[in-house]
């Protein structure tokens, strides 16, 4: 096995806890946090389950001592609370001695800012500030902002892989000798846009999602902001750093097929998986756990299944589980939050539970874990499928 690149720090917040330590604890005594939705006006409120951050727009503002004039969208606002527990786990004092980037992933970005001020900017200027807030980029010059980062930043948006795309070269920047130290991550906020066009596409459920079981019904939506302090191990050891674990393993490829769906037989995923185990030199066998993709529709179940039945061929399908039960589908945020569960998951030796399992697919004999288990874990790996095809498969590895 290759050595990988080295996490140092992690920050998080999600509807399941707003640091690394609230979420572990959500994790290992089940506590849900998929509701009902609270914080946004829709006419879709009382039909379908959400997980929500709980802080409101002006708790987040209060937390990041923002001025009564900012203009963050509520995923730069996220995003730069998670990034800030980042760097400061990280023991990170002076952000630029060393050189360093940020790639931040979003899908939804200042999309919120816009829905509230579309109708009015046109008539009143001082709206504009909030539609300039609305692509992806300003969501990644504000944190960089937050933080003092005067190095390379810039953003990733491939859908629901965006995130794991984000750690992806992070690695690949600091391998390369390019950048000592990259924080890597991603964010995405609730918005009617989003909540509106996963309802037109039918494949949100009414109910807790269930992954992998036959009678799944769609997903969860959720929202959330994860990022990961990545260093060179020149870093770690002129200041005798302390690694959290390592991304050993990382690939990309594009099933090529449909505009929102995986193919059938998980083309993607499949040349994903081994492109990772190509990168990290590990085999399929050496996985202790996978923290599958798992959103709980019909094809992204079937399509990631057969993918993962593909690698192990004969071989036994190591414990899986999917996480979005507790913290619903967070889109361009999912592989930066399960980045965060998977690092935690080799520190503290556990397999999270795929919550709400009950019956098996008919399709195939693979079961995810459904209880939460004690054991030794030295790699997990951590997929990611977005729309358009793009899929992301990490390894993460005990240092």
């Amino acid at each position: 096995m290759k050595k990988g690149v080295a996490i140092t720090g992690m920050g998080i917040i999600s509807s399941i806890g707003n640091s690394v330590e609230e979420n572990f604890d959500s994790l290992l005594n089940e506590k849900l946090a998929i509701t009902r939705i609270e914080h946004i006006t829709t006419v879709h409120a009382d039909i379908i389950k959400v997980g929500e951050i709980k802080k409101t727009n002006s708790e987040l503002v209060d937390d990041l001592k923002l001025t009564a004039e900012n203009n963050f969208s509520r995923t730069a606002m996220i995003g730069a609370y998670a990034a800030k527990q980042a760097v400061k786990n990280a023991g990170i004092t002076s952000i630029n001695e060393y050189r360093t980037g940020l790639i931040s992933a979003t899908s939804v970005g200042g999309m919120d800012m816009t829905e509230k001020h579309y109708y009015d900017y046109f008539t009143n200027p001082e709206l504009v500030k909030y539609i300039s807030c609305h692509d992806g980029g300003d969501v990644a010059d504000k944190i960089a902002e937050e933080l003092g980062i005067k190095g390379l930043v810039t953003t990733i948006s491939t859908a629901c892989s965006s995130a794991a795309n984000s750690i992806m070269l992070g690695a690949r920047l600091i391998k390369s000798g390019k950048l000592d130290r990259v924080i890597v991550g991603g964010t995405d906020a609730l918005a009617k846009f989003t909540i509106n066009g996963f309802k037109t596409l039918m494949i949100l459920s009414d109910d807790y999602n269930k992954p992998f079981d036959n009678n799944r019904k769609g997903l969860n939506l959720g929202e959330a902001a994860a990022y990961l302090v990545l260093e060179s191990d020149e870093v770690v050891e002129k200041q005798n750093k302390k690694v959290l674990a390592r991304v050993s393993g990382y690939g990309n490829a594009n099933d090529a097929f449909h505009q929102t769906a995986s193919s059938e037989n998980g083309d993607g995923a499949y040349l994903a998986m081994k492109k990772a185990f190509e990168v990290s030199g590990l085999k399929p066998s050496d996985i202790d756990y996978i923290n599958v993709h798992g959103t709980a529709t019909p094809n992204n179940d079937l399509s990631e299944g057969r993918a993962i039945l593909r690698i192990y061929e004969d071989e036994k399908v190591p414990d899986f589980s999917s996480t979005k039960p507790f913290t619903g589908h967070t889109l361009a945020a999912a592989a930066a939050i399960e980045a965060v569960y998977s690092v935690l998951a080799i520190q503290n030796g556990v397999v999270y539970p795929n919550l709400n399992f009950e019956t098996p697919m008919e399709e195939f004999d693979l079961k995810p874990h459904t209880s939460l288990k004690n054991k030794n874990i030295e790699h997990v790996l951590s997929n990611s499928f977005g729309f358009g095809g793009n899929c992301s498969t990490l390894i993460f590895s005990k240092s």
